[in-house]
């Protein structure tokens, strides 16, 4: 459903979001579902609305209740425990390229022109042209805002802290249910039945979300492809060392690559 608000109903929604978030969290008992823009977090959201019976107000201004509370901040040991949604880096440019740069059905026109005058691109339609400047972009000027950051700055933020909850995009797509059942278990809530909670996951499916197969492209879509891997279809060598750049540390941190070899290897499989 399109976000049909006006953009001052967005930015006061936003504000008092923010309040929520950092002053009354645990006051009100909200669930923090914090990401890097388009790892996941709004469809793991729903799948944990759906389990802890709780609100996810989403694209709505909340009420002071306990809820879902999805955002995209960075750990702060003031939140009490939180979950972190997590996607490969490189999956995540792709599909900023098309969220950010392109109209769909949850990004409104004034937020699509104030990413474009930024990128200024002369063919919006070429990303692997374009692909190396948008990762610097996401990189360095998208987190120039005061409540932005980048993908690695997420990473180093949400490893190694216990009190924090990671759930990989990828595994997701591999058992949503068993990713829900660790996660309510995380938050000391009463465990659900494997079959309650299998169709939870089938309930919020991309299939039945999106209304068409799993890696189906809508470029129109907030739920555009719904897969892993689609970075392989759409990096060069140049994007590839420019993400390399500045999070290559990050990527195997984080446990998508093993070494910093994988640049390599990719160009190596890309010319058979």
């Amino acid at each position: 459903m399109k976000d049909k608000r006006s953009h001052f109903q967005i930015r006061v929604a936003a504000v008092k979001r923010l309040a929520m978030w950092h002053l009354l969290n645990k006051r009100l008992g909200l669930v923090l579902i914090s990401e890097f823009p388009k790892s996941g977090g709004s469809w793991f959201a729903q799948m944990t609305s759906d389990a802890l019976q709780i609100p996810f107000p989403r694209n709505k201004s909340p009420k002071f209740e306990s809820c879902i509370m999805h955002g995209h901040h960075l750990y702060n040991p003031n939140f009490g425990k939180m979950i972190a949604i997590m996607r490969d880096g490189r999956d995540v440019m792709v599909s900023a390229y098309y969220h950010f740069l392109f109209e769909n059905d949850r990004n409104p026109p004034y937020s699509i022109a104030k990413h474009r005058a930024k990128v200024n691109f002369e063919n919006y339609d070429d990303i692997q042209t374009n692909m190396p400047a948008f990762i610097q972009y996401m990189f360095e000027g998208f987190a120039e805002g005061r409540t932005h950051f980048n993908w690695s700055e997420g990473v180093n933020s949400y490893y190694d802290q216990p009190q924090v909850c990671i759930v990989k995009y990828e595994d997701l797509l591999k058992d949503a249910a068993h990713e829900l059942e660790r996660t309510i278990s995380f938050l000391g809530k009463p465990k659900l039945p494997k079959a309650e909670l299998q169709a939870i996951v089938e309930k919020y499916s991309f299939k039945k979300l999106a209304k068409r197969k799993q890696g189906e492209e809508n470029k129109k879509s907030f739920l555009r492809k719904g897969i892993a891997g689609d970075w392989k279809n759409n990096f060069t060598k140049e994007a590839c060392e420019m993400f390399a750049h500045y999070a290559g540390k990050e990527l195997i941190k984080a446990g998508y690559e093993n070494d910093h070899n994988w640049i390599k290897a990719y160009v190596s499989a890309e010319s058979h």
